[in-house]
């Protein structure tokens, strides 16, 4: 078996020289850097992560919690942070929620429980996942970065400025000539749906739109509320339809969508359409559709430089809320 001992002798170094170049690689000249690594090659020498952990304190390991691992947005998510993380030696273990399943807080105790025991080094928590729950936070003792609107500032947080985001789409489609206006939100129970609700009307009315011009429908932020949607703004305004409809989550524009033109609707012919949310999907989708926010791969980049700033010391100062613009994109369904 190949030792440390082995690849040390290999290369003309000491023990000493080839852990640092294994663990604290800014320690080594890249000249020796380059002597151990080819030894390392040569050798065929795989370091035992049980003895590093053991060494180290360290386990190389960072959690991550999402609540809906079926929603696009997620595996995005977690794609990212674990690309960011793998670059410097960091594995991710991930722990689905399961918050549409109505069993999310059972699964939140277990899992923060599995957590505190496998002693990771990190925790990096997707908005939804911790519906509810956000004083469990408090009791987390390792270096934590919440994706989200976060209520108590526990942990290092990392929002989107959703209402300011929805706000410019309002303006902008009352810039477009429409004067009715149908939005279907997401679950008056998050934060984040009402700022988003919130955002498109104050758009809309600073443009010059009368309050029943408005019009609204709480859906559940899942695809099948996107088609109850579209159904209840046939039935109850068929004979003064508005001339845009607004989604707040892509779920649910997936549904809806899909009902528009069960019912022959044509996008943006008959009906314009925008959306909340910017994941790679929707450029698959056609017409394009103008949306508002920011990129999963973007907010996920940003929640593991924070969470890396804590693991290597260079940021230990009181919890952090850093906030991103949401962009708005003139495509061609509104």
């Amino acid at each position: 078996m190949t030792t440390i001992s082995k690849v040390a002798e290999r290369a003309g170094v000491s023990r000493t020289t080839v852990s640092h170049v294994l663990n604290h690689a800014d320690r080594v000249s890249p000249h020796l850097r380059e002597r151990v690594m080819q030894a390392v090659a040569e050798l065929g020498y795989f370091p035992n992560p049980q003895a590093q952990s053991l060494r180290t304190g360290r386990t190389n390991m960072v959690a991550m919690l999402i609540p809906d691992i079926r929603n696009p947005f997620y595996p995005e998510l977690v794609k990212t942070v674990q690309t960011d993380l793998e670059a410097v030696g960091l594995d991710t273990l991930i722990f689905n929620t399961d918050v549409p399943g109505g069993h999310s807080q059972e699964h939140v105790y277990e899992y923060l429980r599995q957590i505190r025991n496998k002693r990771v080094d990190g925790l990096i928590i997707g908005d939804f996942a911790l519906h509810g729950m956000h004083d469990a936070l408090l009791s987390i003792d390792i270096p934590t970065v919440f994706i989200g609107k976060l209520p108590n500032q526990a942990v290092d947080s990392l929002r989107v400025d959703d209402e300011s985001a929805c706000y410019d789409m309002g303006k902008y489609l009352a810039e477009r000539g429409h004067r009715r206006v149908a939005q279907i939100t997401g679950p008056h129970f998050f934060s984040e749906a009402m700022d988003r609700a919130r955002g498109l009307r104050n758009g809309l009315l600073d443009s010059g739109l009368a309050p029943d011009d408005i019009l609204e429908w709480e859906g559940t932020f899942l695809a099948p509320s996107g088609i109850e949607g579209v159904d209840w703004l046939l039935e109850t305004h068929k004979q003064h339809m508005p001339t845009a409809l607004f989604f707040g989550n892509h779920l649910m524009t997936l549904g809806g969508i899909a009902r528009l033109f069960d019912h022959g609707i044509h996008v943006p012919e008959d009906l314009a359409v925008a959306v909340y949310g910017d994941q790679p999907q929707m450029n698959y989708i056609r017409p394009h559709l103008t949306r508002a926010g920011v990129q999963p791969a973007l907010q996920a980049n940003m929640a593991t430089q924070m969470l890396l700033e804590r693991l290597n010391g260079t940021y230990s100062g009181p919890p952090r809320t850093k906030v991103l613009t949401g962009s708005l994109q003139k495509m061609d369904s509104a």
